[in-house]
């Protein structure tokens, strides 16, 4: 058996959560191999060459690869899955995209967000918002998969010395094409790889006390800042900032929701974070059913005086 797992990248370096996504494929058993598929890629390449567990590196270096249009990565997939036992992608909007059409093509039951290997045919993955936990076990002779990054430890990123092979990069499907990006700039650390978070909710009321209640708890912690929908959908945040089973899903050290009442879709994104600290005046706010540390009290007093107090 051999898992091969698909890179996330930005040509010169790997993305984090495919550290996460290598950590699974190494459980399910054998070899585990890694594609990167991109446009002058060969750092890239190289750093997946690093990865502590991998065996070897299959570099597909084309101007199609560019923008990791899931047409053009799925074919490239297609042409060395006959090589793999696991197809294994990150639950990303990158590997959400290009694994459906993998499976389908290949004519398999994908199997999606797993939190757990228990054997090479044999997952767990969170089902009605993370309350249950459903055990699949799949017959399919090739497995494809995503990975929820939150279940698993990150590989070591160096260390490693895998063999880099050259694959034929596949011609461009023609299907779609990469118009432009609009890129939120942000000093902060990015939201789903960030150790602390701190989140607000709709009892902020506005983007100005959003701002001037968030940002200097962000601060003094070297947080990322993250929001409730109700935050997101009210303005008083913006939308890459959003945590939830709508949103991102993240597993910080510590997590600290200032105003956020707990609906399931919002805990749904959260509660694998290390530490929860809940800030909410509302004693029966859901929230505090998950968090490690609550604090009933007025937001507007108490972060102020928490900001104060580190």
């Amino acid at each position: 058996m051999t898992a091969l797992v698909i890179a996330e990248h930005d040509h010169a370096s790997i993305k984090g959560a495919t550290l996460n996504t290598v950590t699974a494929a190494a459980q399910m058993g054998g070899d585990v191999h890694v594609l990167v598929a991109g446009h002058n890629a060969s750092a890239a390449a190289a750093a997946a060459a690093q990865i502590a567990g991998v065996s070897k590196v299959i570099h597909a270096d084309s101007e199609a690869h560019a923008h990791a249009l899931a047409e053009n990565l799925a074919a490239q997939v297609l042409a060395v899955a006959g090589n793999y036992s696991h197809i294994v992608f990150a639950a990303t909007a990158i590997g959400k995209n290009a694994a459906p059409r993998v499976a389908a093509k290949l004519d398999v039951a994908q199997v999606s967000e797993i939190s757990k290997v228990i054997s090479a045919d044999t997952f767990e993955r969170p089902i009605y918002a993370g309350n249950a936990i459903a055990t699949v076990q799949s017959t399919d002779a090739t497995k494809v998969i995503t990975v929820r990054t939150t279940g698993f430890d990150a590989a070591v990123a160096t260390g490693g010395s895998a063999a880099i092979e050259t694959a034929g990069a596949v011609a461009d499907s023609g299907k779609s094409s990469f118009k432009g990006s609009e890129i939120a700039k942000n000093d902060r650390p990015e939201l789903t790889a960030a150790k602390i978070i701190v989140s607000g909710g709709r009892a902020l009321g506005s983007s100005e006390k959003f701002n001037e209640v968030m940002t200097p708890l962000a601060d003094k912690l070297g947080a990322a800042m993250g929001a409730s929908r109700a935050a997101v959908d009210a303005g008083y945040a913006p939308n890459d900032w959003q945590v939830g089973q709508t949103g991102k899903i993240v597993a910080p050290q510590l997590y600290v929701a200032v105003g956020i009442s707990g609906a399931i879709q919002h805990l749904a994104g959260m509660k694998d974070s290390k530490v929860i600290v809940a800030i909410n005046k509302d004693p029966e706010a859901p929230i505090f059913s998950v968090a490690d540390y609550g604090l009933e009290a007025d937001l507007f007093t108490a972060v102020p005086e928490l900001i104060n107090s580190l």
